[in-house]
């Protein structure tokens, strides 16, 4: 038996180190949600079970001592685990049995109380909720990281004005600064859902067999006599278990009731789509054509291998990999809640990678967000120049909007819709076509033409919205 916690693989084993997956590499997720860590959250759930089992009497303390003394990772062979796994179709029958074998050669008489009265179910997806519950408190402090980081940009910048887009064209304008809230909103709202989760709705798995506890009654024989008493001990057991490992009291064992496996990949999906659209929009307003954003500078990140001149968005294009794969695999989650019986013959089994790499990719896009926002280069100078490029015509809904009470509605989009024309067709600016109407001349002076078209100062409230979500306690 392998007794080093790094021992090196077996010949031809390559362990996952994240060659196809850069997002996550390296990442604070990755060492939390690894084969091993795995592997310890559930024997994590084999040592809390013995010590909820000895705080209700059906375990010697000392057995339930040694198992959680000797319940480490670094005692057993990891790969060896993962092959007999294919035997079992689990990973749970063959760590049982190493640590057993553990238990008895340091502490003969605890043996037996190893897994007593438990499945492989609910050490497994017990072990499950530790991974989750431990990747979400790493991945949070990342996205406290970026929501401070959101808030600082859309303070600074609630006033810089910038041309909105819609549909990839120029709209109308608006602020860098509601644009940063926008992301921050996202974020925020993806935060809050991750951590309700690790407060709180991550549950133990405690329903032996076929979720109704039957093994676990049997060995407190003496300790609970009777249906009263049966599940009076059956409550007292599960919500112990769940006090020992730190996890939520289900109302039911969860065997085939797959919310909580769903419920994770579902938040997954919604955090690193929020952090994918702060991401897509750096790609797009980081063009060469565009240059209102870069990302921070890094030297030799993003080169290209081909072109000397380019530094490629790499934590954009990172973590809009992610926001493309955790989706889909969230729908694998989600697919799963179609499982039969009292066990199922696969769709349990599908689950465990799927939840992985959703944990893995949203701690990696979280961790690189929290790098891209802190150090994100903002170009107002740019965002100004690109404010000009169609001459004006940002702001012909206001203009329109000015004239309607004076000419009557169809007549000021009319005329409007035909200067905008003439002003594409002949390069010339909105203004300058405008002026030359007399129908404009006869109701606006040359000054009051000149601040309409100005686009700084047709924003609407977007800074007081950029506020309203960043400082929702101050005035806007």
């Amino acid at each position: 038996m392998d007794t080093s916690a790094d021992a090196t693989p077996a010949a031809g084993i390559d362990l996952d180190s994240g060659l196809l997956s850069p997002v996550r590499a390296g990442t604070p997720v990755e060492p939390v949600t690894g084969d091993r860590a795995w592997l310890q959250a559930m024997l994590d759930a084999e040592a809390g079970l013995a010590r909820a089992q000895a705080r209700l009497g059906t375990v010697p303390w000392a057995a339930a001592a040694a198992i959680g003394r000797l319940a480490q990772a670094e005692r057993l062979d990891l790969v060896s685990l993962a092959r007999q796994g294919r035997e079992a179709a689990n990973p749970v029958v063959g760590l049982v049995r190493a640590l057993t074998a553990v238990v008895a050669a340091e502490t003969p008489e605890a043996a037996e109380y190893v897994h007593r009265g438990s499945t492989s179910q609910d050490v497994l997806d017990t072990g499950a909720m530790l991974v989750a519950q431990r990747a979400i408190r790493v991945i949070l402090p990342d996205l406290d990281r970026t929501l401070v980081a959101l808030a600082a940009l859309a303070d600074a910048h609630r006033d810089t004005a910038m041309a909105g887009r819609t549909l990839a064209l120029h709209a109308v304008p608006t602020t860098f600064g509601l644009k940063a809230a926008g992301w921050y909103e996202l974020v925020r709202t993806a935060r809050e859902r991750l951590a309700a989760l690790a407060e709180g709705g991550l549950p133990v798995q405690l329903g032996g067999a076929a979720g109704t506890l039957a093994g676990y009654l049997e060995y407190a024989r003496g300790v609970a006599e009777g249906p009263a008493g049966r599940a009076d001990y059956a409550r007292r057991l599960t919500e112990t278990y769940a006090a020992e490992v730190g996890l939520a009291v289900p109302v039911l064992p969860w065997h085939v009731l797959r919310t909580p496996i769903a419920d994770l990949g579902a938040a997954c999906a919604l955090l690193t789509g929020a952090l994918g659209k702060i991401a897509v929009d750096v790609q797009s307003l980081g063009r060469t054509e565009v240059g209102e954003l870069a990302e921070p500078a890094v030297a030799g990140r993003g080169r290209s291998s081909a072109m000397p001149h380019k530094r490629n968005p790499v934590l954009a294009t990172l973590i809009r990999s992610a926001a493309l794969q955790v989706p889909v695999l969230s729908a694998g989650l989600a697919q799963c809640l179609i499982a039969e019986d009292e066990r199922s013959a696969g769709a349990w089994h599908a689950e465990w990678q799927l939840l992985r790499e959703c944990l893995r990719l949203a701690g990696g896009a979280a961790h690189l967000a929290a790098e891209l926002t802190e150090g994100l280069e903002v170009r107002p100078e740019r965002m100004r120049a690109n404010l000009e490029l169609t001459a004006g015509q940002l702001v012909s809904e206001r203009i329109a909007a000015v004239l309607a009470p004076l000419l009557g509605r169809t007549t000021a989009q009319e005329l409007l819709n035909q200067a905008a024309a003439t002003a594409a067709r002949d390069g010339r600016t909105l203004g300058e076509v405008l002026g030359g109407l007399p129908e404009v001349r006869a109701e606006l002076t040359e000054a009051a033409l000149a601040e309409l078209l100005d686009p700084t100062r047709y924003t609407g409230v977007a800074a007081a919205l950029a506020v309203r979500a960043t400082r929702p306690s101050d005035p806007a």
